[in-house]
């Protein structure tokens, strides 16, 4: 049984070309707990010929750092209670 990589050798695959998430415990483990079942489930009912594009969409899901993103500033540099066409009403 293979371990998991490490972090090193998820480097290496990212400079090889190749996605650093080799595995589907791999792309398991980078999810947050919350969309492990979704994955779960679209990969139950996913046709073996849509595998590979599935997976690649979940891997870059688990890597792409948007949750960080969301989490550390989740509001930042956003204006609520503004809408567009209220200026328009204005000008009027």
């Amino acid at each position: 049984m293979a371990s998991p990589p490490d972090d090193a050798s998820q480097a290496t695959a990212t400079e090889q070309g190749r996605h650093p998430l080799r595995t589907i415990r791999d792309i398991r483990s980078s999810l947050p707990e919350e969309q492990l079942g979704h994955f779960d489930r679209e990969l139950a009912e996913t046709d073996i010929d849509e595998l590979p594009a599935l997976l690649t969409r979940w891997a870059t899901l688990g890597t792409d750092g948007f949750l960080d993103f969301l989490l550390s500033a989740p509001f930042e540099g956003l204006e609520f209670g503004g809408r567009s066409y209220d200026e328009q009403a204005d000008n009027e």
